[in-house]
């Protein structure tokens, strides 16, 4: 048998607790699949004296997450304090710099800094793995940088972040508000007190960034991506979507157009039957479509076990196999992504206007949309108030909630028609515009 990988790991939260219980448990049949054992021999940690519910009997302490990166005596440097910058970033680089594998869950990280990264570490012979980063426990970067070299991918697209995905789940099972259910994810640990990294879209677009690297050899660049979050998104929608056959879900997408990839990260509304229209809660989903095959995966997007799953398994994948490019393409061969150009978007559109009743506002909304040359599938009109029920009588001074399904059009015509719009003064409100997915 091969000498042990010896571990050190940076960061003993829930995950790199979850990480030294799993090794533990698991060591014998580890031991056994990849041919030698994989042995936690040293670690740091701000707190020593903390219950971590894990046996760290035997294993070196380091109050320096940089002496523990440079330690000659670990193998690989696991990296799970998080963070783009500071501690995270320098104590990867100096694991690199002393000839270590890295294995991380730090999303960040990868999405500011990966192609230095990547750079180093290939020049260096060593790996950065990082399975952990993107949508938990389920194994997509394996799955793209290497089950499906045999294919072209031409998109892939995902539930990245389970916090909106509950929120969203919540306010169409439930009928809450989006203040209500973004209250009680916060009080079950599912969002952070300041939930704007993950409400806002920023999470799944780091995520995004990474997936867009491994299927396409682009270089990991979250300026690059178009970014919109739920906060807009009430249950006016919810319903509307429901009704015409759709449900509502942050969705990241990354699709080939041209010799160009389109990153976008916003509200989607997708059909019913789509499977990534199936999946609720806190459950993360990627949908990857290539030449030969289409698939989708869905599973655990964080948690400890989930993400200590995916560690672990990268820390077997380096125990027997070669570093391997870090984005499955040579880091000099990873081309810049580009700038958003989603004016140049085309699909169909969700379009809900708070239109005012008085003669000639549906002639305005007409004229404007056929000045841009979009074509209307359909058009809904409710009563007044809360489309779908209220508790109020309707009122002559509401204003008429209209709902406008579009044919496929541009990103730039459906911001020019409703500019149009506001300018003539017969909506009463800023109106919501959710793009489609279709088959």
């Amino acid at each position: 048998m091969a000498p042990p990988l010896r571990i050190g790991i940076a960061g003993l939260g829930t995950v790199g607790a979850g990480v030294v219980r799993m090794l533990a448990r698991r060591k014998d049949d580890i031991a056994t699949r990849t041919g030698r054992k994989v042995e936690v021999v040293a670690v740091s940690a701000r707190d020593r004296n903390r219950n971590r519910d894990c046996d760290l009997s035997g294993v070196r302490w380091f109050d320096d997450a940089l002496a523990l990166a440079r330690d000659p005596d670990i193998d690989v440097f696991v990296e799970l304090i998080g963070g783009s910058d500071g501690i995270a970033k320098a104590a990867v680089e100096a694991a690199i710099e002393a000839g270590h594998d890295v294995a991380t869950a730090n999303k960040a990280l990868l999405a500011h800094h990966g192609v230095a990264l990547a750079r180093a570490a290939e020049a260096k012979g060593v790996g950065i793995a990082f399975e952990a980063a993107v949508a938990g426990g389920i194994p997509i970067v394996k799955t793209l940088r290497e089950a499906l070299l045999g294919n072209r991918v031409e998109r892939v697209s995902g539930i990245l972040n389970g916090t909106c995905n509950y929120i969203l789940t919540r306010m169409k099972d439930e009928g809450l508000s989006f203040e209500s259910c973004l209250d009680q994810a916060q009080q079950l640990g599912y969002a952070e007190a300041d939930p704007t990294f993950d409400v806002d879209g920023f999470d799944t677009a780091h995520k995004l960034a990474l997936l867009a690297s491994l299927a396409f050899g682009v270089q990991p660049d979250p300026e690059a991506i178009h970014v919109e979050g739920i906060r807009s998104i009430t249950l006016a929608d919810l319903d509307a979507a429901d009704e015409l056959g759709y449900r509502i879900k942050l969705l990241g997408v990354a699709a080939r157009s041209g010799e160009a990839v389109e990153l976008r990260v916003h509200p989607t509304m997708v059909p019913k039957h789509w499977p990534i229209a199936q999946v609720s809660g806190v459950t993360n989903a990627v949908a990857v479509d290539g030449d030969a095959v289409a698939l989708t995966l869905v599973g655990p997007g964080a948690g400890g076990d989930a993400t200590a799953s995916a560690v672990v398994g990268d820390l077997c994948d380096l125990a027997t196999a070669r570093p391997r490019a870090v984005f499955g393409w040579p880091a000099v061969n990873l081309r810049p992504a580009g700038k958003p150009a989603i004016q140049r978007h085309e699909g169909g559109y969700y379009i809900r206007l708070a239109a005012v009743d008085r003669p000639g506002t549906a002639a305005a909304i007409a004229r404007h949309m056929a000045e841009q040359n979009i074509s209307l599938e359909s058009i809904m009109q409710h009563r007044r108030g809360r489309p779908h029920g209220g508790d109020r009588a309707d009122s002559a001074e509401d204003p008429a909630p209209v709902v406008l399904i579009t044919y496929a059009t541009t990103e730039d015509a459906v911001r020019r028609a409703i500019a149009a719009i506001e300018i003539d003064g017969v909506i009463a409100s800023p109106p919501q515009v959710i793009r489609i997915e279709k088959d």
